[in-house]
């Protein structure tokens, strides 16, 4: 969107060494309309040493992105999807298809799409989740760079029948045990994910907020990772203790990084969670 730098200014950019735009689709036909404000965006990353890459589909994208992965169409994505990191240079491309867009398409579409940014120089990342970790063939698995683990969203607004956490300590540890020993991915590959929003259980609260408008709404949530509202409903989210927990737990096993969704959703100041990982990292 038009305010891709405008919006950058919130995040502080000495606390991340990568910066992820999400999301960036091509049309039915596997067009990319141009993005205003990208190339600045991407000038500001290489300025503070970071790399910028581009993510594409997304947990709700239009459904022509299937059409697009068929043997037909894939070689206009790929493309299209490489001119991208050209035109705006970008230091790569973040796959995000989830659900049943990892289908029998996807091995065949990361292959090409990883010959041809390697030709360019360019990296190739991937978004996974855990509960669907059957749909990626280790051949597709072994060409990304980086794998980024959604470690979140267990349960949601779309199973109003099951209130409760969405992303707890302990599926962090499982998923990210289950992606470096039970699939043998190096663990310095891995990035555990980490949430920057609430989502709410109950008939009188959002369905959903981000982490930095709750902590302004209810001071001292901060410090939990629920916040009840009597005859309302509960929020479940990560506050500052789990997310300097999950963190240790990323050090400890060595893993790439910690990845967060998203980074506008943080909170200012003392609350921020980008903060309480970065102090954690350089402590």
């Amino acid at each position: 969107s038009g305010d891709l730098l405008a919006r950058s200014s919130e995040v502080d950019f000495g606390k991340i060494n990568q910066l992820i735009v999400a999301f960036i689709n091509p049309d039915a036909a596997g067009n990319f309309a141009p993005v205003t404000g990208l190339e600045a965006l991407a000038k500001k990353a290489h300025d503070h040493n970071l790399k910028i890459i581009s993510a594409f589909a997304g947990g709700n994208p239009r459904h022509h992105l299937k059409e697009l992965l068929k043997s037909g169409k894939r070689k206009t994505l790929v493309e299209g999807l490489t001119k991208l990191t050209k035109t705006y240079n970008l230091d790569g491309i973040d796959v995000d298809l989830e659900g049943d867009f990892v289908n029998e398409d996807y091995e065949a579409f990361v292959t090409e799409l990883s010959a041809s940014l390697k030709n360019n120089g360019k990296i190739m990342t991937a978004a996974v989740a855990t509960w669907n970790s059957a749909a990626y063939s280790n051949k597709a698995i072994a060409l990304f760079d980086q794998i980024n683990i959604m470690s979140y969203d267990q349960t949601g607004p779309w199973r109003k029948d099951r209130p409760g956490p969405h992303a707890t300590y302990e599926a962090a540890e499982a998923d990210f045990e289950h992606w470096n020993i039970k699939r043998g991915i190096a663990a310095e590959k891995l990035v555990l994910g980490l949430p920057f929003y609430a989502y709410g259980f109950g008939s009188e609260i959002p369905d959903d907020m981000n982490y930095g408008s709750l902590v302004a709404t209810y001071p001292g949530s901060e410090k939990v990772d629920e916040w009840h509202l009597p005859g309302k409903g509960t929020f479940y989210y990560n506050g500052l203790t789990t997310i300097k927990k999950k963190v240790a737990y990323a050090i400890k096993k060595k893993a790439g990084g910690v990845m967060i969704w998203q980074l506008l959703g943080d909170a200012k100041g003392e609350h921020s969670l980008l903060k309480a990982i970065y102090e954690t990292l350089k402590n």
